[in-house]
């Protein structure tokens, strides 16, 4: 594990994202989209069965994620990063910041952007950009009841488990369904593929690829 693994700071991360090239998909006739991977602080916890809770605010790396109000149409209940569609001249980076601020209530500058995560295609006709942004402490968070049911912060060492990545055929898909574990649970893709290659790249310095991984069947639609 390189430094830094459980503590990344703004330049750090700059700094790896910068040293791997970042590879786009052509849109064509799909839709696109953009999601958040907004690095903060652990706070008091994941709130996740099988994760710790800290008595204390703890300033150890965390991803924030969140998992889908129960009522949406598409996905609902999923693990997902704040993100949604692009709208007709955002850009990606735009897009991010905007859902960012709709879903968790978490208003960032421009300047908090430190890079992009390589595109993915769906299974649901999108290409889905991630942008990985500096959120610091991000103490005051609101979720946007009519799209987010809760939010939660993944700490550096559940992305970091021996056991992660997990990685099953199923019938249809021709690549292995990446999942991501955290405690007594998992992480499909496409989020957990966002996860995985934040990893590899900002925690790991690992210059892995996972656009060719596969979703599980439930998430096709």
């Amino acid at each position: 594990m390189i430094a830094g693994a459980h503590h990344l700071t703004p330049t750090l991360l700059r700094k790896r994202l910068a040293a791997i090239d970042v590879r786009a998909i052509e849109p064509a006739a799909r839709r696109r989209a953009a999601v958040v991977v907004a690095v903060t602080e652990a706070g008091f916890g994941a709130d996740v069965p099988g994760t710790p809770a800290h008595a204390q605010w703890s300033t150890a790396t965390a991803l924030l994620l969140t998992r889908r109000a129960a009522g949406l149409s598409a996905h609902a209940g999923q693990w997902a990063m704040p993100g949604g569609r692009i709208d007709a001249g955002e850009t990606p980076e735009q897009a991010a910041l905007r859902e960012l601020l709709e879903e968790v209530g978490l208003a960032l500058p421009t300047d908090a952007i430190c890079g992009r995560l390589d595109d993915y295609a769906t299974r649901s006709d999108y290409v889905i950009t991630p942008i990985v942004v500096w959120a610091g402490a991000a103490r005051e968070l609101t979720p946007n009841a009519a799209e987010v049911a809760s939010i939660h912060r993944i700490p550096a060492s559940e992305l970091l488990r021996a056991d992660a990545p997990l990685l099953n055929q199923e019938k249809g898909a021709e690549h292995p369904v990446l999942r991501m574990p955290v405690g007594e649970r998992w992480i499909a893709a496409p989020t957990a593929a966002f996860i995985y290659q934040f990893r590899e790249w900002c925690l790991l310095g690992r210059d892995t690829r996972v656009a060719h991984f596969d979703q599980p069947v439930f998430a096709w639609k």
